[in-house]
């Protein structure tokens, strides 16, 4: 972006005038309507008179440096007009209705959707801070330009930002770093997107930002004349090819970049093979790929190194060839292959839409960088919890992504990190909602699979009756997309467990903080946390807990300082009349005679569950591995001279507190059949059973073993888990595992 100032940490307090904006759009090629740009300047003005910034700069130097920001990326008159008036709705007396009447109905829209939100109830600052963000977003669905000014206010702001105080400085470039450099990311604003970082980075992390600012200071002499013999030695190769010879630019990496590199991953800072780059930028596509061989022809490239992001665009419409190479040096460098088209795609993004596209509104290209903008949107919309639009916004617009293909070629793109279940719903709602299984090239894989770019994965799904998806899905997959369809399925499908679910985790909590409740009085003390999640009853409050629409977590808190509060007096007698002189019982369920406060841990070798009759065994400094009474290494064991003390009796609690789930393995014999381990998993997954690994193999006879290692709440269940597998056709056997 031509005339961003680069010196920004060190002259921040820049010179801006309505001279200096008229003359630029005298100086472009760009038609704007002067005379309207001129009347939202002066109308500004007026109402921003004998306001000043926190740097002592009278306030309208504010609006007038997002507007020159605005102008440098090629946005229309009304994006400008609406830039000098973005604040006096929020700062003064000027009303929309002024604006829109002065302005028009777009200027009026504009700047309702940059203001902040001011009269809206909220509970902390940070849910204030979302829900300006769901506005912002809100308002993005229905006008792009929206989120553009508004990267360019929050850009000046940081460019500003060390006039603030300490606290309000990391505060501000925390947000910034999180929210509004992902989004200028996904938008494809690339120049913006790498000052919003680099300031933030700055503030953040003042001392690392210094030591690779020192570091790449000292190697700025030999750094500089390396990147200016590169380009020339692939001028003249390039000149023997093409006349005219495509322009050859070099760049050196952000010093947020860096960081990442050298922080993120542990690497030094020469062994970022990207810290250079050369970027070489020719008329068509056919073009790219040759200079791309005689690249490939005058260096070494390195091995998995080359991206294709033609072929393959990135989200944001990103189209570029890179390729690693080392020169004659020894040093790597990267070499970036792009059109000119591809260029301003590359520098401006979405706002290349205004630059060079005049007259053209809109278009599908246009349709599909924003969608994931709607996706954002329709996600919320199971969510009452603010917060939750943060959350989705650090997950689903995180600048790494993977690309995966569909059996039929689609291609799906994900956050990094994200598993087969994300990949389902993404494909659709219904695929999710049915998906039994999964593979990725072709090889059966768990449900917590990460998937990898370049993967084909085939999403197996399944016609029984009243299949969903699993609880413990919503701890698995990382999309904001995926668990709110999930959420969805469970509050339209499954009322009645949810209030259940719901009720019986609001209660483990209770007792696990000691809080006690009577129960004629339970809806007035959740009444607040009722109302913020727009639940009308109790059992509606229970839905939400048990289909996660409330995190437990989130307002345990304060429900424990609301019982002090209300209780505090009561809370010293119960606990007293609570204590009993009994024997040791421990979170784990297991009852321990004569020995207090013990640790307690399961041995893998038998896998005990509640119902097996156990035995307990001292261990030294690892307290007491519980063992099932037939298990091999007790039984050879007990009656040794050395270890016979050690063995403890211990039993499970007889309680219904006990509601924790416990590992165990199952070998299952069948006859080996293609389908068979998509059968086994559908079956448990239609009764909520968590599958942890599974593995499968061939006998010499013909059939198939498969050892799946689950989660149950005891004998009663896995007993039934059985049963539901026996009835699995070609099942020969089912057996707990002797791992």
């Amino acid at each position: 972006m031509e005339g961003v100032n680069k010196d920004y940490l060190s002259n921040s307090k820049n010179e801006y005038t309505i001279d200096a904006l008229i003359q630029k759009i005298l100086d472009g090629e760009k038609q704007y309507d002067l005379s309207k740009i001129v009347s939202a300047y002066e109308l500004a003005d007026k109402y921003h008179s004998g306001q000043k910034r926190e740097s002592g700069e009278p306030y309208i130097t504010h609006p007038l440096a997002v507007a020159y920001i605005l102008l440098e990326l090629g946005m229309d008159t009304d994006t400008i007009c609406a830039a000098l008036l973005h604040d006096v709705v929020e700062d003064t007396s000027c009303t929309l209705e002024n604006l829109q009447k002065q302005f028009g109905t777009d200027v009026a829209m504009l700047v309702n959707g940059v203001t902040k939100l001011k009269k809206v109830e909220i509970f902390t600052k940070d849910e204030q801070k979302a829900e300006n963000i769901r506005k912002i977003l809100l308002a993005m669905s229905e006008d792009i330009r929206v989120i553009i000014i508004k990267l360019a206010d929050r850009l000046h702001n940081m460019r500003t930002l060390n006039f603030c105080r300490e606290e309000k400085r990391r505060i501000i470039a925390h947000e910034t770093m999180n929210i509004y450099a992902p989004i200028a990311h996904r938008l494809g604003i690339r120049s913006i997107k790498d000052e919003l970082e680099d300031l933030s980075f700055h503030y953040l992390d003042p001392y690392a930002y210094e030591e690779i600012d020192k570091q790449m200071n000292l190697r700025k002499e030999g750094r500089d004349q390396l990147v200016e013999d590169i380009k020339e030695r692939i001028r003249e190769r390039l000149s023997q090819d093409f006349d005219p010879v495509p322009q050859i630019e070099g760049r050196v990496k952000s010093n947020y970049g860096i960081y990442k590199k050298v922080y993120r991953d542990g690497k030094e800072i020469d062994q970022i093979y990207d810290r250079y780059a050369v970027r070489i930028i020719v008329n068509t596509v056919t073009e790219c790929y040759n200079v791309l061989g005689i690249i490939h022809d005058m260096f070494k490239p390195i091995p998995n190194r080359f991206k294709d992001y033609i072929s393959t665009p990135k989200p944001n419409m990103y189209q570029s060839l890179h390729t690693t190479v080392i020169g004659r040096q020894g040093i790597p460098f990267e070499v970036q292959i792009r059109t000119w088209e591809m260029h301003r795609t590359a520098e401006y993004g979405i706002a290349a839409h205004w630059k060079y596209k005049e007259g053209v509104r809109s278009s599908s290209k246009d349709d599909n960088r924003l969608a994931w903008i709607r996706q954002i949107i329709e996600s919320q919309q199971e969510s009452n919890d603010v917060e939750e639009i943060v959350r989705a916004i650090k997950n689903d617009l995180a600048p790494e992504d993977v690309f995966a293909f569909t059996p039929k070629g689609d291609m799906i793109t994900l956050p990094v990190g994200s598993t087969v279940i994300d990949f389902a719903y993404a494909i659709h709602t219904q695929v999710g909602h049915r998906m039994c299984g999964a593979k990725a090239d072709k090889k059966m894989v768990s449900y917590d699979y990460q998937i990898k770019t370049g993967e084909i994965i085939e999403i197996l799904t399944t016609n029984v009756e009243g299949h969903g998806p699993s609880r413990s899905w919503l701890n698995i997959c990382k999309t904001n997309e995926a668990k709110s369809k999930i959420r969805s399925w469970f509050k339209k499908e499954r009322r009645e467990e949810n209030i259940f679910e719901g009720k019986n985790a609001l209660e483990r909590e209770f007792r696990r903080n000691m809080i006690k409740v009577p129960e004629d009085e339970l809806e007035d003390f959740l009444k607040l946390d009722m109302r913020r999640h727009n639940c009308e009853t109790l059992d509606d409050f229970f839905a939400a807990i048990g289909y996660g629409g409330v995190q437990l977590s989130k307002v345990m808190q304060r429900l424990k300082s609301e019982y002090h509060k209300k209780y505090g007096e009561k809370i010293t007698a119960d606990i007293t009349e609570d204590i009993k002189p009994q024997r040791s019982k421990n979170s784990s369920g297991v009852i321990v005679d004569g020995i207090d406060d013990c640790v307690i841990k399961f041995a893998q070798c038998c896998n005990p569950l509640p119902g097996d009759e156990i035995v307990g065994f001292i261990t030294r400094g690892h307290g007491i591995s519980i063992h099932k009474c037939d298990c091999v290494n007790y039984q050879t064991q007990k009656d040794k001279a050395d270890t016979a003390q050690r063995w403890v009796p211990v039993k499970w609690a007889a309680t219904e507190d006990n509601k924790g789930y416990f590992k165990t393995t199952l070998d299952i014999i069948a006859v080996d059949r293609i389908g068979l381990l998509a059968d086994v998993s559908s079956a448990l997954a239609m009764i909520n059973i968590y599958i942890h690994e599974s593995t499968s193999r061939e006998l010499k006879n013909g059939n198939a073993i498969l050892t799946v290692t689950l989660s149950v709440a005891g004998m009663e269940q896995l007993n039934s888990v059985i049963a539901k597998i026996k009835k699995i056709k070609n099942v020969i056997s089912v057996e707990r595992s002797g791992k």
